[in-house]
């Protein structure tokens, strides 16, 4: 069995022949915008995870995550070669694609910390106008001593 540095090593070097090979020898348009954001593989090098998240052509547009799904999926052997060449291990591990959640999760804690920043905003603005219930000095003030 191999040992987590091994595996981790040889997951990053995974992650590194996917990406460039989906940038530069993978020919097909619907992997355009993907981008390899990490890789794990498991104990024993059989099994490798690549996560992936994919681009929209603008700030605006949605991405197309069904058809970089489709594109992965059908260059999954291609890959596979390509990482049994590039690294020299004895058996190559397959290659499963999952898009990566980062960015929605990312978002989500955006949307909150906006909504956050509103009701500070809304507290700030109650408490401006706000009078104590009681005396403005609750405390009662110090004794002063005289030296007689």
């Amino acid at each position: 069995m191999a040992d987590a540095p091994r595996a981790r090593k040889l997951a990053k070097r995974i992650a590194q022949i996917v990406a460039s090979a989906l940038e530069h020898e993978v020919k097909d348009p619907r992997l355009a915008r993907v981008t390899i954001t990490d890789a794990k593989v498991t104990a024993d090098l059989h099994d490798a995870t690549v996560y992936y998240t994919v681009l929209g052509a603008n700030l605006e547009s949605a991405p197309d995550t069904a058809g970089a799904a489709a594109a992965l999926e059908s260059a999954k052997g291609v890959l596979r070669s390509l990482v049994g060449q590039r690294t020299g291990v004895r058996f190559t591990p397959t290659l499963a694609f999952v898009a990566d959640t980062v960015p929605d999760d990312a978002k989500h804690i955006d949307d909150l910390l906006a909504r956050a920043r509103a009701a500070d905003a809304e507290v700030a603005r109650l408490a401006g106008g706000a009078k104590p219930a009681g005396d403005a000095d609750p405390y009662r003030p110090p004794r002063e001593t005289t030296d007689e």
